[in-house]
């Protein structure tokens, strides 16, 4: 028997998995990218309950396919580790992620960096960091609205 594609009724939000951006834009970032979510999900391997993700949609709001983030990598603490397609929050006991880390590359602007800075701070994120792999440069607000005194 074949199994027929499901169909979106008139009702039915769907929420994808990609955004049809690619994961980095060029290798120097791809590998900060990947080296940071090794070394968070090694950290965090024994704890079931911290869910550790890169490039992975975010949906905040039930309802609205249209808000949404794929941080580069991003740490949820209470949620339980799996794969997913998209982090749909309210799926997930509704606990935003906590940390969220973005890797330069030379095609970030400055209105998209500040951009993301507002959706991570209106949608509940805890902690932003960004990280200038050609400047070597970590800075980041934790939390939001207060310096942490180390930038």
């Amino acid at each position: 028997m074949v199994s027929q594609p499901k169909i979106a009724t008139q009702h039915e939000i769907i929420y994808p998995d990609s955004d049809g951006k690619p994961i980095a834009e060029n290798t120097i970032q791809f590998r900060w990218i990947m080296t940071i979510y090794h070394n968070l999900a090694w950290l965090f391997a024994l704890q079931a309950d911290v869910f550790v993700a890169g490039d992975l949609l975010w949906y905040p709001v039930e309802g609205n396919n249209k808000i949404r983030q794929a941080p580069d990598v991003m740490v949820v603490f209470g949620v339980e580790k799996g794969d997913r397609g998209s982090y749909q929050q309210w799926k997930e006991k509704a606990i935003a992620p906590q940390v969220v880390l973005e890797i330069l590359s030379p095609g970030n602007r400055p209105g998209e960096l500040t951009r993301k800075l507002l959706f991570y701070d209106r949608y509940g994120v805890e902690e932003y960091y960004i990280y200038d792999p050609e400047n070597n440069d970590l800075s980041g607000v934790y939390p939001f609205g207060r310096s942490s005194g180390y930038d």
